[in-house]
């Protein structure tokens, strides 16, 4: 009598590169539809996967959500509270922030609808995942931003040559006119009558104007 062995299941090895494959298709996926309108079918299509290895490799569509909203914060937030946080005079953090904003958000237009979604529908996990994200905790991050932007404020007021403005007013007002068109990007594009391309010539003609606009607005 012939004995028959059993076939034990081959489960796939752990490898970065098909990790970070699948990572960067829910990105494109889940910032493109949503976190609801997302399926994981689309994202092991996306991957050039089998839909077994996301369940793999994230367990569940909250995990991998939950990563591709850390992935996606992480690309811009730390910079900017670097740069706001930093010694650098205020035209200069100006500046750089509408650079560094203007500049990721054209390559991630649908980045702000995303974000601010996942925000509204998931605000529980908004400290944890700032706390990841950038080393800090938020009343940290508060600190290191806003304190050195109200002595500099100060300064200016002290001098004449800027108006009072809170250092949380500040940040708010320059981020938004920074956010503002990308987060209604379709609506814009249908009210100017302009396609992609129109649309990205509209913001090369306010990364032109954006910061001296700020600027003015700041003057006594």
């Amino acid at each position: 009598m012939v004995k028959r062995t059993r076939r034990r299941a081959v489960r796939p090895t752990h490898d970065e590169r098909t990790e970070q494959r699948i990572l960067e298709a829910a990105h494109a996926v889940f910032v493109r539809r949503g976190t609801a309108g997302a399926r994981m079918q689309e994202i092991a299509q996306e991957a050039a996967v089998n839909q077994a290895l996301l369940h793999y490799y994230f367990r569940s569509k909250e995990r991998l959500a939950e990563a591709v909203f850390r992935r996606a914060a992480g690309e811009l937030l730390p910079r900017v509270i670097d740069v706001l946080g930093s010694d650098a005079a205020l035209e200069e953090k100006v500046a750089r922030v509408v650079e560094l904003e203007l500049d990721h958000l054209l390559r991630a237009p649908f980045l702000p609808g995303y974000l601010i979604s996942e925000l509204h529908h998931h605000p529980e996990r908004v400290p944890q995942l700032i706390s990841a994200i950038t080393g800090l905790a938020p009343g940290d991050i508060s600190s290191k931003v806003f304190v050195k932007l109200r002595a500099q404020i100060a300064g200016r007021v002290e001098a004449r040559t800027m108006r009072a403005i809170t250092p949380d007013q500040f940040v708010v007002n320059l981020l938004a006119l920074c956010v503002f068109p990308f987060a209604a990007r379709p609506m814009l594009m249908a009210l100017l009558g302009i396609d992609r391309e129109g649309f990205e010539r509209f913001i090369e003609r306010r990364r032109a104007e954006l910061t001296p606009f700020f600027l003015k607005a700041l003057r006594p």
